[in-house]
């Protein structure tokens, strides 16, 4: 570990941290439906499609017409990216000629995208055309995000509001986030990629002599567009194979540290709104600072492990950290950091190979998403997920003081509690039964590249990132066959649904509750002891449930590691 590379982290969590009151600012405008600056432009185009898709904003929604909606729109997304994906071949803006992706293949692709994971089995440059990467893809990068802050909206008017029964407009909360925040920010941000080297263009190759003489065809393609939202969304879904290790999506340090910051902006600003949503500030301050206890503990145990390196490689004279799978314009440090910061979100952009990352080193990008990527979170999703664990801490605080537990002003009962177990809960019901299927079947058995406990945590990963809705892999599975995209798919889309539905339904039963005033009995949720209770819960839950499966896989291969043997 170096000077810089603590410096480089330390800068990183302060420049996002002065993010999130004025990204909370522009996210509760938003949430309230007020006027911004950017509506005197894009007020007529939000007033048109409402014209044209017969909604009307001000109707309230329940939260079961809530969900439904929700869920509706999203098969049809679901549909619409699989049959853009099967007729790529007869599709045009094609210029590389590819034929259709076959049915397991578009399946798995379809889900992905729509649920947010943006989990690829498959090399981008040399498997989608651009149609298919502007019109398949990078539109689900806008919806799927526009859908998790919506349902983030939807729980906080939960808390927020006093006996009624809605929780306000699904078609409302899309348009006005996909038209006044991630839009506007992501032509801004395409446009500082572009300026930084990233490629925006339809042309599908070029070709280059190499200084050794050599004919080289080089991929292009319209990158910068879907490099944004990929990462403001955190979509993470990569135009190339090689993700943001590749020179066209993370050309510079710069990009870099903007691509972590914006992977993590929005998440931060979530946790401002919900404080200012709710009437206390301080409640989102709470949140964001158990967030944060979790999130610099994972980068400190990451880049404490790349940093040490490889022991075997020591004695065998190769002195120095691990190297191995990562981009030298970007280092340790920068590596580290980045493999969290995905993983804390559910982004799954990756500058570095995880695979090839210490046995330790890699366990932490796997435990931040088997906890639920509540360690700030995906868009919308961090923040909900968030709360469901709330509500489990106040309910064990409430049974600490002999009370029925209150989270800012709202009693917390059984349904509420039952309803945050069930969403909790389809994680490691998804993360380890499907994993222990993968485990036994010869199809399962096929995929990994390594033997071993290295193996075991290749298909771990892969179903913690799918059912996390992180999408980021180990890289050493090959995953693109029918059992694996089959499986895979579904726990995407589990891993999505199965946990929004209950949130809603708590946001509707809490909506209908009273507001009940703190008192002298009420456990405090503001302060230290809270914010370690939220962490403790988190940890425990998290270390009770998935403590055996890492013991199979990153702790067994680095005990092996340190005695001297590699998978």
């Amino acid at each position: 570990m170096t000077v810089a590379g603590w410096g480089l982290i330390l800068l990183f969590v302060a420049i996002l941290l002065a993010l999130a009151k004025p990204m909370g600012l522009w996210l509760f405008a938003l949430y309230e439906g007020r006027i911004t600056p950017l509506h005197r432009v894009l007020g007529p185009v939000e007033r048109g499609f409402y014209r044209l898709a017969g909604i009307d904003p001000n109707e309230e929604q329940g939260w079961r017409r809530y969900a439904l909606h929700m869920l509706l729109f999203n098969v049809a997304l679901l549909i619409f990216t699989y049959a853009v994906l099967r007729l790529q071949g007869v599709l045009p803006v094609n210029p590389q000629g590819f034929g259709a992706v076959g049915a397991d293949g578009a399946f798995n692709t379809a889900i992905s995208f729509t649920t947010n994971t943006n989990w690829q089995w498959y090399s981008g440059e040399a498997t989608l055309s651009n149609l298919s990467q502007m019109l398949g893809l990078t539109i689900q990068n806008f919806l799927s995000a526009a859908t998790g802050i919506a349902i983030a909206f939807a729980l906080f008017r939960g808390f927020a509001r006093r006996e009624v029964k809605t929780i306000g407009n699904f078609w409302a909360d899309m348009t006005r986030v996909t038209l006044y925040l991630l839009l506007p920010i992501c032509i801004v941000y395409a446009i500082f990629l572009i300026a930084s080297g990233v490629p925006q263009t339809l042309a599908g190759s070029v070709d280059a002599t190499t200084l050794e003489g050599v004919k080289q065809t080089i991929a292009l393609g319209p990158v910068a567009s879907q490099e944004a939202i990929k990462m403001l969304g955190t979509n993470g879904g990569g135009f190339f194979n090689a993700n943001s290790a590749h020179p066209f999506e993370n050309p510079t340090a710069l990009t870099n540290l903007v691509q972590m910051l914006s992977i993590l902006a929005i998440g931060v600003g979530l946790t401002w709104c919900f404080g200012r949503a709710v009437g206390d500030t301080r409640q989102g301050w709470a949140i964001l600072a158990a967030m944060g206890v979790l999130f610099v503990a994972g980068v400190a145990v990451t880049y404490w492990q790349e940093a040490a390196g490889n022991p075997v490689l020591h004695q065998l004279g190769a002195l120095g950290g691990n190297m191995e799978g990562k981009e030298v314009r970007f280092g340790i440090a920068a590596s580290a950091l980045f493999a969290v910061v995905t993983t804390a979100a559910s982004c799954g952009a990756v500058n570095a190979m995880h695979d090839s990352f210490t046995a330790l080193g890699g366990m932490i990008p796997l435990f931040n998403m088997q906890i639920g990527e509540v360690v700030v979170g995906g868009v919308g999703a961090g923040i909900y997920g968030f709360l469901l664990f709330a509500i489990l801490a106040v309910f064990v605080a409430g049974l600490m003081v002999g009370r029925t537990p209150e989270y800012v002003g709202k009693k917390i009962e059984a349904r509420e509690v039952k309803l945050a177990v069930l969403a909790i809960a389809i994680l490691p019901l998804v993360i380890l039964g499907f994993t222990a299927i993968a485990s036994v079947l010869p199809a399962g058995l096929a995929g990994p590249l390594n033997k071993g406990p290295h193996g075991f945590s290749e298909i771990l990963y892969a179903f913690t990132s799918c059912a996390g809705n992180n999408g980021s892999a180990f890289a050493g599975l090959t995953a693109g066959t029918p059992f694996y995209n089959g499986m895979l798919g579904v726990a995407m889309w589990l891993g999505r649904f199965f946990v929004i539905v209950p949130a809603l339904a708590i946001a509707g039963s809490l909506a209908a509750k009273r507001h009940v005033p703190a008192s002298s009995g009420s456990f405090p949720t503001t302060g230290g002891l809270w914010i370690g209770l939220l962490v403790g819960i988190i940890l425990i839950l998290g270390g009770l449930t998935f403590l055996p499966s890492l013991a199979l896989g990153p702790i067994a291969d680095h005990l092996a590691m340190v005695n001297g043997q590699l998978f």
